[in-house]
């Protein structure tokens, strides 16, 4: 995206504290241990977790970007590829909890990936979806479709939604 190519270089001044507050909310609800493998599909320029973490985005200018670290210094760094969410590169359920904060809106296709995000997905979902986005309702439709949602969070700008694979 050539917005995200533009404003890379002061992301993390214009975005990072109100993505902190959401990735802190994803990381208390999903009660994400030291041993999973999660992946943060849309993951700019990359949150820490207290686990091994995968992020991918499409913006190289983005994923470039060195984030300043002023969380905890037991967070492990993300590991970051460019990709696309309608086309993951990695095999089925591979990742213990999957992430998308605030990205889905930006999906070429989001049935696409949603579809894929919850291919690579064994159990545990969070998904924060800008309430102003000119799609929210197909989104969230979507994800009442493909998971079984646990909580529903209201994040200032977003709805957070906490889901699972497994339908009750």
């Amino acid at each position: 995206m050539d917005f995200y190519k533009l404003i890379s270089k002061g992301y993390d001044e214009l975005y990072g504290e109100e993505q902190k507050v959401k990735h802190d909310i994803i990381k208390a609800s999903l009660n994400i241990k030291n041993d999973d493998l999660l992946l943060d599909v849309g993951c700019g320029i990359g949150y820490p977790f207290n686990c091994e973490a995968v992020g991918i985005d499409t913006s190289m200018e983005l994923l470039q970007q060195n984030r300043q670290n002023n969380d905890k210094n037991d967070y492990n760094p993300i590991d970051k590829i460019l990709a696309k969410a309608e086309n993951l590169p990695f095999k089925d359920n591979v990742f213990d909890k999957v992430i998308s904060v605030t990205s889905m809106h930006n999906f070429d296709d989001f049935e696409k990936g949603i579809s894929e995000i919850k291919r690579v997905g064994k159990k545990d979902f969070a998904f924060s979806i800008l309430k102003k986005a000119k799609n929210f309702e197909p989104i969230e439709r979507e994800i009442r479709n493909n998971f079984s949602i646990e909580k529903i969070i209201n994040a200032k700008q977003d709805w957070i939604f906490i889901c699972s694979k497994v339908f009750k």
